[in-house]
């Protein structure tokens, strides 16, 4: 039998744990307001690498690391369990097991590197602190890399606003976190050894770096693009229905299209939910005819393809004097929702939604030029993955003045998913210091500057075009753009192993 007080210290670690990882999913972006807390970030993984110091063994600390993850990761994106349960009918208690199982697959990762972690020797404080952020580097990696990665709610997101938040344009959001992490794990090594001065002096000072003003980016040579983001706030549960929301989609965006005045209209993600083929008769003719001539461009989310080549989730580009339509493919396709993984199909034969086997577009594809501005679509959670949009920038001459977002966040109701996915929208603007403009079905629409700051937005869930204006920008690509465009991730790879066998190889601190 156990004791019951070694029992009951475990189980209250492992609330603890639990408790640390809610509070980082909420520093993602906070219930309250949306907002991304960074202190937050590094309060809650510190109080994980005290409890990791702690552990009687290496098999302890990961699952402490394992709890604290999935309580993180089921806290950041339990809203998967509405587009399976409300939208998709999945039943509830196989809705709820599924985002629990993705929490606890993506999050033995963090496990393990928890584990990792407690059994190397015991070094200097330094040290300890590398290998911890160097350790949590390569977990953050996995899960945005393996299996198609589904990198949501990483600990950089949180630094957006952060006193950090200047390292971005060199590290990317990746690098953020491991520096988050081993500034945690420093602060929970200097509270142990009863040293906390130096530890309170950093925190301090990231604090007063926070709060500091933001520097103004050189002025860019582009003149201001006036653009109208269209956000017809389709109920999720009519959008592909055709006596509802198919006609209402189509009669809406038709009539914003037709009738707008600005230089460039956007319309998100699916914004028309028919293929070409299947429109009204003369539907894609009107709207090509409307943009053939004149002063004005859109960009239009549309299924694309046909049953034998295929079909593609989809943007295409209208602008007067074009040879050939423009269009751009979605490439990074969403698990279960754009593909079926292998041996997969008996779960989403579960659920009513329209899923389908979608084909994927080119990594780099060609930006929409209109206006001197180069467009680059992306098109719902691509966003999520700086390295590909990274690529779009080896070649300066073709790299993006502006990127364009078009998504449909409906799927997952009135949730935090809104203000997540903006956050993110947001890092990746601050990384390569280019705007983005994001047009969605229910929010967040919104202009992004080259800063990572919000200058215009829409009220979420209301049917409304954002009127506004952008500057795209133009000149040398940010460090990031250059070295991840180039290499992908690998040098961050490279950083977080080495650090981590370094701290396993160096000679053993000796007692004092």
């Amino acid at each position: 039998m156990i004791p019951a007080s070694p029992r009951r210290g475990a189980a209250l670690a492992h609330l603890l744990a639990a408790l640390a990882g809610l509070a980082q999913a909420a520093s993602i972006a906070s219930p309250l307001n949306g907002a991304p807390l960074w202190w937050l970030q590094i309060l809650s993984l510190s109080g994980l690498a005290a409890l990791l110091d702690r552990a009687p063994h290496a098999r302890a600390a990961g699952l402490r690391g394992w709890t604290f993850a999935i309580a993180w990761l089921c806290g950041t994106y339990w809203w998967l369990y509405i587009s399976m349960h409300t939208y998709g009918g999945l039943a509830a208690p196989l809705a709820v097991l599924a985002v629990f199982g993705l929490a606890a697959f993506l999050g033995s990762y963090y496990g393990v590197a928890a584990a990792v972690w407690r059994a190397l020797p015991q070094r200097g404080l330094a040290w300890r602190s590398l290998a911890f952020g160097g350790l949590w580097l390569v977990a953050e990696l996995l899960r945005g890399t393996w299996f198609t990665g589904f990198p949501w709610g990483a600990g950089g997101y949180a630094h957006v606003d952060g006193a950090a938040h200047w390292l971005a344009p060199l590290v990317g959001v990746y690098g953020l976190g491991a520096l988050g992490a081993g500034l945690a794990a420093a602060l929970a090594g200097a509270v142990r050894a009863r040293r906390p001065l130096p530890g309170v002096a950093v925190v301090i000072a990231l604090c007063a770096a926070s709060w500091w003003p933001q520097g103004a980016l050189p002025a860019s040579g582009l003149p201001p693009l006036s653009v109208a983001l269209l956000q017809g706030n389709i109920p999720q549960d009519e959008k592909f229905q055709p006596g509802s929301g198919v006609p209402l989609a189509l009669a809406w965006y038709s009539e914003q299209l037709l009738a707008g005045r600005e230089s460039l209209l956007v319309a998100p993600e699916t914004a028309i939910p028919l293929l070409p083929q299947d429109l009204p008769d003369g539907y894609a003719d009107t709207l090509k005819q409307r943009f053939a001539t004149g002063g004005q461009a859109a960009l239009i989310g549309i299924p694309l393809g046909n049953a034998s080549a295929g079909y593609s989730n989809a943007a295409i580009g209208l602008r007067p004097e074009q040879a050939d339509l423009y269009a751009y493919e979605k490439h990074h396709l969403v698990p279960f929702g754009e593909f079926v993984p292998p041996l997969f199909r008996w779960f989403t034969d579960l659920m009513n939604i329209p899923l389908g086997d979608f084909r994927r577009g080119a990594i780099g594809q060609p930006s929409f030029a209109w206006k001197g501005q180069r467009l680059a679509p992306n098109i719902c959670y691509e966003d999520l993955f700086g390295d590909e949009l990274a690529a779009r920038f080896t070649d300066p001459a073709l790299a993006p003045t502006i990127f364009v977002n078009i998504s449909n966040i409906g799927w997952f109701g009135d949730t935090i998913a809104i203000d997540q996915h903006l956050n993110i929208s947001r890092m990746r603007a601050l990384e390569f210091q280019r705007p983005m403009v994001r047009a969605t079905n229910t929010g967040a629409t919104v202009v992004i500057d080259a800063a990572g700051r919000v200058t215009a937005s829409l009220e979420p869930y209301t049917r409304a075009v954002l009127r506004t204006e952008v500057t795209g920008r133009d000149g040398p690509a940010t460090p990031y753009a250059r070295w991840a465009g180039r290499f992908g991730h690998a040098p961050l790879w490279c950083c977080g192993l080495a650090l981590a066998l370094l701290a396993g190889v160096l000679p053993r601190r000796r007692p004092r």
